[in-house]
């Protein structure tokens, strides 16, 4: 069993990075690229990623910003403020942190972010655009997704994958991209959700099997195929009363049971969740670059 390590490859990733910023930005009297948050409200888990973000984007050595606002915020003047960063041209790509209150339609927040300024790969211009295998900011989760199975090199091609959720987010997206003519990618793709009859059987008949459907634990031993590639996008916090923090992570795969039987497989946390961050710090050197034209 190989460990598809979300940290080694996010390292690495965040090096190359951080010598293309000194590279081709700062050591050219370019201003570093610029990254910022919209955070609303105080959920736990956003503020974490966020936390995680500013992190990183100091270590590559992007400029980062966070604007923060009270759960209160009223639609109007959250749209606002994404008007403000869609124009201000000191910054290269911003994400808007979900979920929202609920007196805030998120689709209309996506919609309002500008195409060339959605680092989180979520306007229907992108999606569309990936859809057609053009050049656009890729969704964070799936192009970590694609790009541990890329550098791990994971054959992909004429396997059957299955994918269980099937959000806009994670499961839709990468349902497409393994199944489109690349590299990664040639799959046969079967997308599975909550309706699906016999779902246990299809993830058992899985060659690569991601894993995203919200659900602590749901994946275990018997419903994973003899050396299948198993990728884990959940994220729980269980309680754990030996940790500082009172918590531990788990994901949607039982991992004690299944990696006795995968070729490859994700841990939790030290895998995807970095790999989506190291994503969206991809996404905004190509902003800062002038990479994807729109």
């Amino acid at each position: 069993m190989v460990l598809l390590d979300g940290k080694l490859m996010s390292d690495q990733i965040r090096s190359e990075i951080a010598n293309d910023v000194k590279t081709n930005f700062l050591d050219q009297g370019k201003p570093a690229p610029h990254l910022a948050a919209v955070l609303v409200g105080e959920d736990p888990s956003s503020l974490t990623y966020v936390a995680s973000k500013e992190k990183a984007c100091k270590e590559v050595g992007f400029i980062s910003s966070v604007y923060r606002y009270p759960a209160t915020i009223s639609e109007k003047q959250l749209l606002e403020v994404i008007d403000f960063l869609n124009n201000d041209p000191e910054i290269d790509g911003f994400i808007v942190q979900l979920p929202l209150p609920r007196q805030i339609n998120e689709q209309k927040v996506i919609e309002h972010i500008s195409p060339a300024k959605d680092v989180d790969g979520f306007h229907p211009v992108n999606i569309g655009r990936m859809v057609m295998n053009m050049p656009c900011f890729l969704p964070a989760t799936p192009f970590g997704i694609m790009t541990l199975l890329e550098r791990y090199q994971v054959e992909t091609e004429g396997k059957h994958c299955v994918v269980l959720g099937r959000s806009h987010i994670v499961g839709t997206p990468i349902s497409i991209m393994l199944s489109r003519k690349s590299k990664p990618g040639n799959c046969t793709v079967t997308l599975c959700h909550s309706f699906t009859p016999n779902l246990k059987e299809l993830a058992a008949s899985a060659d690569i099997l991601i894993v995203a459907m919200g659900k602590l634990g749901f994946v275990t031993g018997d419903m994973v195929k003899q050396d299948a590639v198993v990728v884990d996008v959940g994220i729980h916090r269980v309680p754990a009363s030996d940790t500082k923090s009172g918590f531990r992570l788990k994901g949607d795969v039982l991992f004690e049971e299944v990696s006795r039987k995968a070729s490859f497989i994700t841990p939790v946390p030290g895998g995807v969740g970095l790999m989506t961050i190291v994503s969206l710090l991809q996404n905004t050197l190509k902003a800062a670059s002038g990479e994807i034209r729109y």
